[in-house]
């Protein structure tokens, strides 16, 4: 299959592992993935934050840029991002755009999925050749688990992990707190929710907390820093593509 890769503004500027973590994948499992170099931010953060008018020349570059027939599908890692391309960005054309970029929109959106969405239910797989052997907990991201509904299909990936010990986390889809621009505009209230959040994380013993998204994974690993838990943040994808020939992901310095 050709796939088109997303990388996503925090993929791009901070955590650009996950990306790469997400081509390897994707190439050891047979697929050409394939990665328009012409991308830019999805436009997220404008809609939530009530600046719709403004993101349409990033929702109709998206839907260019994406829209090439020889692409079968578009993957990211990333829940939110994913979620905004498949609800917010008609959203969007249908208020402030024209009928050839409602179309778009409707093309791409239909054919865009998050990591483990594609995996699962667009690849037919969940074993894919990883081996991880390290104590590992979970945290549903909000968009992965209320927007897009993914359910257990990241679970159900890291179950077959080869060496993983993964354990259930506690309050696992309580929010973070993280909330984008929420945690700047509701610092009290979000940092109270990290505590929960991180108390809960560290009570299971794990060496890693992974995620679907960067962002949340961003948010939790500030504060499990902070509190010297010694628990690292790791990306989904980068679990899923590390392999017993790979150097293992936790001898590198936390970032």
């Amino acid at each position: 299959m050709r796939i088109g890769l997303f990388a996503t503004c925090l993929g791009d500027t901070l955590f650009p592992d996950a990306v790469k973590a997400t081509a390897i994948l994707l190439t050891r499992l047979g697929h050409d993935v394939v990665f328009p170099p012409g991308q830019t931010c999805c436009g997220q953060m404008h809609i939530n934050t009530g600046y719709q008018r403004e993101p349409v020349p990033l929702v109709r570059n998206f839907a260019e840029g994406f829209g090439d027939a020889s692409i079968e599908a578009v993957v990211m890692p990333s829940g939110s991002c994913a979620g905004s391309v498949r609800h917010q960005h008609r959203i969007v054309a249908d208020r402030y755009g024209d009928a050839a970029l409602r179309a778009g929109v409707d093309a791409v959106a239909a054919k865009t999925y998050e990591l483990s969405e594609l995996l699962v239910d667009v690849l037919g797989v969940t074993r894919v050749g990883a081996y991880f052997p390290h104590r590992v907990t979970y945290h549903p991201t909000c968009h992965s688990l209320r927007m897009l509904r993914v359910g257990d299909k990241p679970l159900r990936l890291l179950r077959e992990v080869e060496g993983i010990d993964l354990v259930e986390l506690p309050g696992a889809d309580s929010c973070c707190g993280f909330g984008g621009t929420f945690a700047l505009k509701n610092a009290e209230t979000s940092t109270a929710m990290l505590h929960d959040k991180t108390d809960n994380i560290t009570a299971t013993g794990a060496e890693v907390c992974t995620a679907g998204d960067s962002s949340c994974l961003m948010h939790i690993g500030g504060g499990l820093s902070r509190i010297r838990s010694g628990t690292r943040t790791l990306h989904l994808a980068r679990i899923l593509a590390a392999t017993r020939t790979t150097p293992d992901v936790l001898t590198e310095a936390p970032v």
